[in-house]
């Protein structure tokens, strides 16, 4: 479509962050009608391997299915694929070693977001596959900025439930404790580091900056695809 490259999106992990995020990019795309807007292609695929399993080694690895879906993407036309899970790309070079099309870098655009506010610390809320591959970690370490892990065992269960349809309050307001005890922490922003955690946790929720990863994506995605004039 003029104005735009064909978007391929790696989704799945779990369909309702694959949902939020392609809501995200058409009202990010400030179109005027239909044919404003950017052709996307979808593969919502809720049997990728669990990333926490593979991480923790009890589980086969993503990396060959990811590389797959991105080839099936490519092969429908897709010019620019992202994926709006965080664990996942632990196994982005599997999707980057498959095709020859820009892959955009979810953690990349979250930890660029997170370094122009110049934060002494940094809260990460992420599942185990996230905290463990150091992905947020490695890069905010390199830029001299300290990091502050959520508590596994209480955000882990909270997206397992919010995976499963519950965004209800209990979920909410435990969600933002766990935000509120890494403030306590010393964080002076919070990076919403799981898909899932958008879905429950707002900037009204939080008592300082928080850099919602599947924003920064839709902003990094949208610039991405979006043609030179």
């Amino acid at each position: 479509m003029a104005g735009w490259r064909t978007i391929g999106i790696i989704g799945g992990m779990g369909p309702a962050a694959t949902a939020d995020f392609m809501t995200r990019l058409v009202v990010a795309a400030d179109a005027g009608g239909d044919a404003e807007h950017p052709r996307i292609l979808v593969d919502c695929n809720p049997h990728v391997p669990d990333r926490n399993a593979a991480r923790a080694g009890t589980g086969p690895s993503p990396g060959p299915v990811l590389a797959a879906m991105a080839q099936g993407l490519v092969a429908q036309g897709a010019e620019v694929l992202a994926m709006p899970c965080n664990a996942a790309h632990g196994w982005a070079d599997a999707v980057r070693a498959a095709v020859a099309v820009p892959f955009v870098d979810m953690i990349a655009a979250a930890v660029a977001q997170a370094q122009a506010l110049a934060p002494r610390r940094v809260g990460l809320l992420a599942v185990g596959a996230t905290l463990d591959a150091q992905l947020y970690q490695d890069r905010l370490s390199a830029l001299g900025i300290a990091i502050c892990e959520c508590d596994r065992r209480v955000v882990q269960p909270l997206v397992t439930r919010i995976k499963g349809g519950d965004t209800g309050p209990a979920v909410r307001a435990a969600m933002a404790a766990e935000a509120a005890r890494l403030v306590a922490a010393g964080a002076d922003i919070i990076i919403a580091a799981c898909t899932e955690v958008p879905l429950v946790l707002g900037q009204t929720d939080v008592a300082v900056s928080l850099i919602d990863a599947t924003a920064a994506l839709v902003r990094a995605t949208v610039t991405a695809a979006r043609l030179s004039a």
